[in-house]
């Protein structure tokens, strides 16, 4: 899910059940959770035991759990590795939340983009997100997330375009950087996406996915050695995630002399 998830749980929790609104002050001092617990526990177990958590958020829903109780349901279904039916329901959500605040639609319709992105629907996705946008037009992660959907179509100039508006509002946001080298990569303005992967790696030397496509351009440049010492770092940041798994290929690309091309660049998970 997208990193900004907490201002979400924060905003959707504050939302008190209109029944609990009427309620004396002296009938709240009781045992049961308030609605921001509720909230926070059905999050925790939509990320251990998801089908346990859909089952409790569509009984929290029926109690009157509101957008909370529909926003966990909709999490649990993703983490049930139901990605499409996830976006559908979060699109719903933020439908029936008009009288938000548009940031906070736009938040939702962000989550609906990447849950389309999980699905391998780019066109969903893209539609999502531009809608997200038109709310929220300074959010820089729907920027981000909206180049990812049209980098997904091939559209890469594109995704460039939306990567430099990315940049323009945060210019310290090295995946940005990451993701717009990988563009340039795929349009062969090598160049570029080399000057690109260095500002990213000044940014955050910790990111496994600078080394990971700095690598990449290497091999590409024929510079085989600097390659190899590129993917050993991404070893040492996340040897077990999809960064060090795209890495761990490179590598034996490399050393069985295939010409293949390389490991593709694992889109991030918020």
């Amino acid at each position: 899910m997208r990193a900004k998830l907490l201002l979400t749980v924060l905003m959707l929790a504050a939302v008190v059940p209109a029944a609990a609104q009427t309620q004396r002050p002296a009938a709240r001092f009781n045992s049961e959770p308030s609605a921001a617990e509720q909230y926070e526990r059905c999050l925790a177990r939509a990320g251990r035991e998801p089908l346990d958590a859909f089952e409790d958020a569509l009984a929290w829903r029926d109690r009157g759990g509101g957008d909370a109780a529909k926003h966990c349901a909709a999490v649990a279904m993703l983490n049930l590795g139901r990605p499409a039916v996830a976006a559908e329901r979060l699109e719903q959500l933020a439908l029936e939340m008009r009288a938000r605040p548009p940031g906070l639609r736009a938040e939702m319709l962000g989550q609906a983009g990447q849950a389309w992105l999980d699905a391998r629907q780019p066109e969903h996705a893209y539609a999502v997100l531009t809608a997200a946008i038109d709310l929220a037009p300074r959010d820089v992660e729907l920027w981000i997330d909206r180049a990812q959907a049209l980098a997904a179509k091939a559209n890469y100039w594109e995704a460039i375009d939306d990567l430099n508006r990315a940049i323009d509002l945060d210019p310290r946001r090295a995946d940005a950087f990451v993701f717009r080298a990988v563009s340039y990569r795929y349009v062969d303005s090598l160049e570029l996406a080399a000057d690109d992967i260095e500002r990213a790696a000044a940014l955050a030397p910790q990111l496994p996915e600078v080394w990971l496509e700095r690598g990449i351009l290497d091999r590409l440049r024929g510079d085989a050695a600097a390659a190899r010492r590129n993917w050993l770092q991404v070893l040492v940041l996340d040897p077990d995630g999809p960064a060090g798994d795209a890495a761990r290929s490179n590598i034996e690309l490399l050393e069985l002399k295939l010409d293949d091309k390389p490991a593709p660049l694992e889109r991030r998970k918020r």
